[in-house]
């Protein structure tokens, strides 16, 4: 299948574009950074999501929109704007088969920087209004909402063992998914599924879940 990814100069996005390479896919990736990916089956392109021109691509049949920024000022323009931006693009055609937005556990409990939650809560609401207007080509569209994942973005608390402990205290589970797992489901549930839609998926180690009772 012809797969669009957004983000894949590092991080998740990048898991994710190399999860659908190791399966024979032809994988179309756009980043504000270079890519590192070297693959007979890639393509990048140097682009802001958020603002400037996005290049032609006809056929999308997965789109993945992973590219996003934290607390940077400009996080509704890009996390939400330029989602909807890509998406609008490339997604209404017949060729499309999935679309798949990367939200975040914020858009649940509203953690994390103000701007942020808020843009990835908008992400989630925007993926159920995809759903409902992709579902005419047989297309699905859903969301996946990750908790903390061992990034390089993430490092500041990951290398900080006061901060990491007081994060393990309430994740139920005592650990945080790694690229590779989100791009595990992304695979499924982009590539995959073919009769869920319209749903988010919160993957997030159990921290939603945990609560203090004092009797």
């Amino acid at each position: 299948m012809n797969i669009l990814i957004t983000g894949t100069g590092r991080g998740i996005g990048k898991a994710i574009a190399e999860k659908f390479l190791t399966h024979g896919h032809d994988v179309t990736g756009f980043d504000i950074l270079p890519s590192s990916i070297s693959h007979a089956k890639y393509t990048h392109y140097v682009a802001d999501v958020a603002a400037g021109e996005l290049p032609d691509i006809p056929n999308v049949e997965v789109l993945v929109n992973n590219a996003g920024v934290q607390n940077s000022g400009a996080d509704i323009d890009v996390n939400l704007k330029g989602v909807i931006r890509v998406t609008e693009k490339y997604a209404f055609s017949e060729s499309i088969k999935s679309v798949l937005f990367i939200a975040s556990a914020s858009a649940s409990t509203g953690a994390e920087f103000p701007e942020y939650a808020a843009s990835k809560g908008g992400v989630v609401a925007y993926m159920k209004n995809v759903a409902s207007r992709v579902a005419r080509f047989g297309a699905t569209a859903n969301s996946l909402s990750p908790g903390g994942v061992l990034t390089k973005s993430n490092a500041h608390v990951i290398d900080d063992p006061k901060l990491w402990r007081q994060i393990m205290d309430v994740t139920p589970l005592k650990k945080w998914a790694t690229e590779e797992e989100i791009a595990e489901w992304a695979y499924f549930v982009a590539a995959v599924n073919r009769s869920m839609t319209a749903q988010d998926i919160l993957i997030d180690n159990g921290e939603a879940s945990d609560f203090t009772f004092v009797w």
